[in-house]
């Protein structure tokens, strides 16, 4: 009986393991170098070359070609330096690059040049700083700064929206230091262009740095690397910039903003004094109802100004649940957000909120997608440029998107590009003295002639 059953729902497959390793060139991930060829038909590879490479480098693996590997071995899903050493096998992937994978010690190694423990120090308060960043770590924001005006000059944007936030990268390295929510790890900030999905800044930080210091200095350097073409440029951000030296700046120059603005006994006592007929509907969720309101309140520094980019305004919300929880949570709660732009305002609230579907989804994506949240070091620098590079291929990834693949891909995630484009299996072939890779299916093969036709195309503009 138990065997009849076995058969019928079959437990074991009908294979078994050859002991011989073939030995032809087949790759699991013929899609990996589709992206790839992109980055070089920009010409990226010569300015990685010529920003970050090392002149002690005379032999082995370029400059670039180790920032490929890395590139190669997070498309394919591998997520630390280990993993190099299943790469290191995959003799039809690097015979469709044209160069081999490192070893995982000089994997490492590379990341490590990055670190400059001597770099200056820009104070965040009393008991945190952060660094200054080594010339490699400059030399790969040279390298973003060159994609941004590629993007740019094939899609062009007259606006550029930035949405800032910081996040938290748990870590137990040795060197990592204390989170405000009392975890050890590292807390990078991430500026992202929000129309075209690609991060203009990122700045990485020890844990303790508070995600509240330094923003004036961050936004400066985010708009700097904004290429040229850009008519209006707007800002959106949680209450960590809730500065008035940043709120000044941006209307210095006319740059629109909304900001959550930090809930003060102050300014929670005027939002709880509106009267009734003050508040407007603004959506019914299933455990509440969200509304919202105009609030006249002038903080208590008097910093009330009239600037070029219009007068500062607030916006409240007020969120009313439907029943208390168990714990005695609170019924009514109260947040704001300080703007300086014209218009209805329950438009703005929403454009306000739309930063959760844009910088907090880039979060997502590198940390839990790619590989930014598997930091390989105990150098501080290394586990920049690990995180850095990771910001680069996710913008490679946005440009790759829009420029090479159909339309339905434009919002794809890593995970989705792996199954349908990247880890896709093909075969190295040599015929009449040419390389060619065979695919398995004709679907496959129109995704890729059609976004290696897009690229070279891209390349040619």
């Amino acid at each position: 009986m138990k065997q009849a059953k076995k058969e019928k729902f079959g437990g074991r497959l009908g294979f078994e393991l050859d002991s011989e390793i073939d030995e032809s060139l087949v790759t699991a991930h013929a899609g990996v170098p589709l992206a790839l060829e992109l980055f070089r038909s920009l010409g990226l590879a010569e300015v990685v070359e010529s920003a970050v490479g090392s002149k002690e480098r005379d032999r082995g693996l370029k400059t670039w070609e180790l920032v490929e590997s890395f590139w190669a071995l997070w498309l394919a899903g591998g997520d630390r330096c280990e993993d190099f050493k299943m790469l290191r096998d995959d003799a039809a992937l690097a015979e469709l690059l044209g160069h081999g994978f490192p070893a995982p010690n000089t994997a490492r190694d590379f990341l490590d040049g990055f670190d400059d423990p001597d770099l200056p120090l820009w104070r965040a308060g009393d008991r945190a700083a952060v660094r200054d960043e080594s010339a490699g770590l400059v030399g790969l924001a040279a390298v973003n700064a060159a994609l941004l005006c590629h993007l740019q000059r094939l899609h062009p944007s007259a606006t550029a929206t930035l949405d800032i936030d910081a996040t938290i990268i748990e870590s137990h390295k040795r060197s990592s230091q204390r989170t405000y929510d009392g975890r050890r790890g590292y807390q990078p900030v991430v500026g992202l262009w929000a129309e075209h999905d690609v991060v203009v800044l990122d700045e990485f930080r020890d844990g303790n740095v508070p995600a509240g210091c330094g923003n004036l200095r961050f936004l400066e350097r985010a708009l700097s690397q904004l290429p040229a073409g850009i008519e209006q440029t707007y800002v959106r951000a949680d209450s960590a910039l809730y500065e008035g030296e940043v709120l000044r700046y941006c209307e210095e120059h006319g740059i629109g903003y909304a900001i959550s603005a930090d809930l003060s006994p102050q300014l929670e006592a005027v939002i709880g004094s509106l009267p009734e007929e003050a508040w407007s509907f603004w959506d019914d969720e299933s455990d509440a109802v969200r509304e919202w309101a105009e609030v006249n309140y002038v903080p208590d520094d008097g910093d009330w100004r009239k600037w070029r980019g219009g007068d500062r305004r607030y916006l409240a919300v007020r969120i009313v649940r439907r029943q208390r929880d168990f714990a005695g949570g609170e019924v009514v709660r109260h947040f704001a957000v300080v703007t300086n732009r014209e218009g209805d305002g329950l438009d703005l609230l929403r454009w306000h909120r739309g930063k959760a579907g844009t910088v907090e989804h880039t979060h997502d994506v590198l940390k839990n997608e790619l590989s930014g949240s598997c930091l390989p070091s105990d150098r501080f620098g290394a586990n920049a440029a690990w995180f850095r590079l990771n910001v680069l291929l996710y913008n490679l990834l946005s440009f790759f998107k829009r420029t090479a693949l159909p339309g339905e891909f434009l919002r794809s995630r890593p995970k989705r590009l792996r199954f349908v484009v990247f880890n896709v299996v093909g075969k190295v072939v040599r015929h009449a003295r040419e390389r060619l890779l065979r695919l398995a299916s004709r679907a496959q093969l129109e995704i890729f002639a059609l976004a290696r036709g897009r690229v070279r195309a891209a390349a040619c503009s």
